[in-house]
C-alpha cells in the first residue's frame, strides 16, 4: 500500500500550476521570436504603422482558442495592452517583443489554457496511467483508498495533509516503496510510473 507521508522532503509543487507556467513560457517564446523577426524583416515605413504579422495571428489564435474567461480577459484588458505595447515605427524590436510576448504569456498562465498538441499527450498520459494503477495499485488504493493504513489514502485531504500532494513525492514513494508498500522502481518503467503518479495527483484533485 501507498504509505502517504514518506516522500522527500521539500516544498509542494502543484502539477496544473507547472503545466501553466511551461505553456506560457513556451508561448512567451514563441511570440517574443516572432516578433523580433516581423520587426528585423520589415522595411522602414517612416510613420507608416506595421502592418499586422505572424504575432497578430498568433495573439488571434490564443484568443480564438482560449476559454471564454481567457476571450473576455483579451478583449477588455489584455488585447489593448498588446496592441499598445506593439504598434508604431518608434518602438524597439525587442521592447516590442517581450511587451507583447509578458502579455501573451501572462494570458495563458491565468486562463490555464494549453495547446492541443500538449492536452492530447496529458490525456493519453492519465489513460496509461489508470492502466498501470489499475494492474498495480487497485488492490489496495480502489477509489482512493488504503486498504493497510486506512488513515494514508490518496485522496486530496490525506495527501494534503502528509506532504504527498505532489507528483514528485508520489513518483519517489511508487519507485522505492515504503513498510508494507513494496517498491515498484524495479517492475514498471518510469514513464509508467511518471504516468500514474500524474493520474493519482489528477484523481485526487477530482475527488475520486
Amino acid at each position: 500500500a501507498l504509505a502517504v507521508g514518506d516522500g522527500p522532503r521539500g516544498a509542494p509543487r502543484g502539477a496544473a500550476r507547472r503545466r501553466r507556467m511551461a505553456a506560457a513560457t513556451r508561448l512567451l517564446l514563441a511570440a517574443a521570436l516572432l516578433q523580433v523577426a516581423e520587426a528585423s524583416s520589415a522595411p522602414a515605413t517612416g510613420g507608416v504603422p506595421p502592418s499586422p504579422g505572424p504575432c497578430r495571428s498568433l495573439e488571434a489564435r490564443v484568443v480564438a482558442e482560449a476559454p471564454g474567461q481567457c476571450r473576455e480577459l483579451a478583449g477588455s484588458a489584455a488585447a489593448p495592452a498588446l496592441h499598445a505595447a506593439g504598434d508604431g515605427p518608434s518602438g524597439s524590436p525587442w521592447r516590442r517583443a517581450l511587451a507583447v510576448g509578458a502579455a501573451m504569456g501572462v494570458l495563458v498562465a491565468l486562463s490555464g489554457w494549453r495547446p492541443p498538441v500538449a492536452a492530447a499527450e496529458e490525456q493519453q498520459s492519465l489513460a496509461r496511467g489508470e492502466e498501470v494503477f489499475l494492474g498495480n495499485c487497485a488492490a489496495c488504493h480502489a477509489g482512493g483508498n488504503n486498504a493497510v493504513q486506512p488513515d494514508k489514502k490518496l485522496k486530496k485531504e490525506a495527501l494534503v495533509e502528509y506532504g504527498m500532494y505532489d507528483v514528485d513525492r508520489i513518483k519517489y514513494q511508487i519507485t522505492n516503496g515504503k513498510n508494507a508498500m513494496p517498491a515498484f522502481g524495479e517492475r514498471l518503467p518510469g514513464s509508467d510510473i511518471e504516468d500514474v503518479a500524474k493520474y493519482v495527483m489528477t484523481q485526487a484533485e477530482k475527488g475520486w
